[in-house]
């Protein structure tokens, strides 16, 4: 099963009126150009997403910056990137869906007929719709508060589901 995985509003929380907690896990970004905010993603997310025994997938506009930065942060692996298409391509592989994240159809085509799980803070109804409507498999779409990112509320809920749907 695949659990795919973004980064900004998900993992890094932002937008909250509230000081955020910064984590510093005893050793220094593992890189120099790490982004500065990076101390915000609780490093202990780590092996709580490792033991929901899924395939974890960043679907990220991160791209490899997620494995050189985030990956290492949360004392995962390397992990597959989404490879997102072109704007151009995208547009030209069907006419827009009203409220469709940009997101859902590469994601779909991406999982080829697997059960999947998509964590995001833009995930929407009409993703819902469209996922049930064109995707043969199981998914569950799991819109997190950018404000705080994913809880263990979320995490719950995915392992439930997860647990569900073996």
């Amino acid at each position: 099963m695949l659990l795919f995985l973004d980064v900004d509003g998900t993992l890094l929380p932002f937008g909250a009126s509230r000081p955020y907690p910064v984590y510093a896990p005893g050793f220094a970004p593992p890189v120099a150009a790490a982004p500065p905010l990076l101390t915000r993603i609780d490093p202990s997310l780590g092996p709580r997403l490792a033991a929901l025994r899924c395939e974890l997938v960043w679907a990220t506009t991160w791209m490899d910056d997620a494995n050189v930065c985030v990956a290492p942060w949360l004392g995962l692996p390397q992990l597959p990137l989404v490879d997102w298409p072109d704007p151009a391509e995208e547009s030209a592989s069907g006419s827009p869906v009203s409220g469709l994240h940009w997101k859902t159809r590469p994601l779909v085509a991406w999982a080829v007929g697997r059960p999947f799980i998509w964590v995001d803070d833009e995930i929407r109804d009409a993703d819902r719709d469209w996922v049930s409507a064109h995707h043969p498999e199981r998914a569950l779409l799991r819109r997190v508060d950018h404000r705080y990112g994913i809880t263990g509320a979320d995490l719950d809920a995915v392992r439930a589901w997860v647990d569900a749907n073996r």
